[in-house]
């Protein structure tokens, strides 16, 4: 809608042509329209803001901030209503996160948004089914969310995604490939989708699950190397993963085998070194995978180069500024909206699968440049690094 058409609020008539016109527009375009009801849209963001992951969550609240810019072109409403957006710091802990769930339904809250932990997005979902109100999860990347709840939206990609990008480097049939991870809810989706995907593909697949707790890494990764695996699949999220490195590096794990994992954010990149060369990188994302308007734009808005979970944070603001300009607060219709929504995103095209909830999304290759850089391979196509439909379970 242009802002000529605004200012001619002459009569029914005008009024009628400007509210045909924003139900033809984008969600950007609809976000700067009219509209009587000046209530305020509540909005929580449930995330880590401190804990192990509290840098995923930051790169998460910042990518958030900037696509609520982006997708209400820099108002922060929609209509005439303002978005508000209230926080809640989780730490990882799923039990914190329920409480701050329900005291925002509690006062008001219609639509949640967050988990960069995977346990605690798997608690919250529930929470938002039993009270009806819309949950788009952030960074959480277990599969187990995928058509968890009928409420329920990802923002992020999941673990099945990561294993096929994953796959695309080698042929599995016939391999012996370990997957070396955390034990818990992130290290287990992995885990499982390794067995599902390579295994599937006729790999023998076995695991060194290692503690959450666990400082000292030598041990498991002896355990590594004593496999004697044709490829190892390393599934890792959080502050240990310098030591974790080192460890496979210095018990001669990196030299022995291909090793597959997935790229980190930035502040990671240093502890490979010179190890760096010998990793193949699957990437959910990081600055440069892909050049595009909205990349550039998120670009500008964060002020600096993007991170890993910036575009979780972002595509959380779209999804939910689409729903909330197609739905207003029927959540009902606020589902509708984006089931089977397609857009671009910060990673290229993001298409929201009907039957599950999924995010389909580009994924890439990556190797470290002599320079210490990652450089991409190859951009995987939404389509082949599709996970497989999940039931929707409610």
């Amino acid at each position: 809608m242009s802002a000529t058409m605004t200012r001619r609020s002459l009569g029914a008539v005008a009024l009628l042509v400007i509210g045909a016109a924003a139900a033809c527009s984008s969600p950007q375009d609809a976000a700067s329209g009219g509209g009587g009801d000046a209530t305020p849209f509540k909005v929580g963001l449930v995330y880590s803001q401190s804990g192990a992951l509290a840098g995923y969550g930051k790169q998460f609240k910042d990518g958030f901030t900037a696509g609520l810019a982006y997708a209400t072109n820099g108002t922060g409403k929609i209509g005439n209503r303002t978005v508000e957006v209230s926080e809640a710091d989780d730490a990882g802990d799923p039990a914190k996160a329920v409480s701050a769930a329900k005291d925002m339904i509690g006062k008001g809250v219609k639509v949640l948004a967050g988990s960069t932990a995977s346990g605690v997005a798997l608690q919250v979902a529930p929470i938002a089914a039993q009270n009806k109100v819309l949950f788009v999860s952030g960074p959480a990347a277990t599969d187990g969310i995928t058509g968890i709840n009928r409420y329920t939206f990802r923002a992020g990609r999941q673990s099945y995604q990561d294993v096929l990008t994953a796959k695309s480097f080698i042929e599995p049939q016939g391999k012996k490939v370990l997957v070396f991870a955390q034990d818990s809810a992130f290290g287990q989706a992995n885990e499982a989708a390794v067995k599902a995907v390579l295994g599937g593909a006729g790999a023998t697949v076995t695991s060194v699950l290692v503690p959450a707790t666990a400082k000292d890494f030598t041990p498991s990764a002896k355990q590594a190397l004593d496999a004697k695996a044709d490829l190892i699949f390393v599934a890792w999220a959080g502050t240990t993963a310098g030591a974790m490195w080192q460890a496979l590096d210095q018990q001669g794990v990196l030299a022995a085998t291909q090793v597959v994992t997935g790229l980190d954010q930035r502040s990671t990149w240093p502890i490979f070194g010179a190890a760096g060369g010998k990793i193949s990188f699957l990437s959910h994302y990081f600055d440069g995978a892909a050049d595009n308007a909205v990349a550039k734009a998120a670009r500008d808005k964060i002020g600096g180069q993007l991170d890993l979970f910036n575009p979780d944070g972002f595509t959380t603001a779209q999804m939910v500024v689409r729903a909330l300009t197609e739905g207003g607060d029927d959540v009902e219709k606020q589902i509708k909206a984006l089931e089977g929504y397609s857009f671009d995103g910060i990673k290229g095209k993001l298409t929201i699968r009907a039957e599950d909830h999924a995010l389909l999304q580009p994924m890439f290759q990556v190797k470290f440049g002599t320079d210490g850089v990652p450089q991409l391979i190859k951009a995987l196509d939404p389509t082949d690094t599709a996970p497989p439909v999940a039931a929707m379970k409610s």
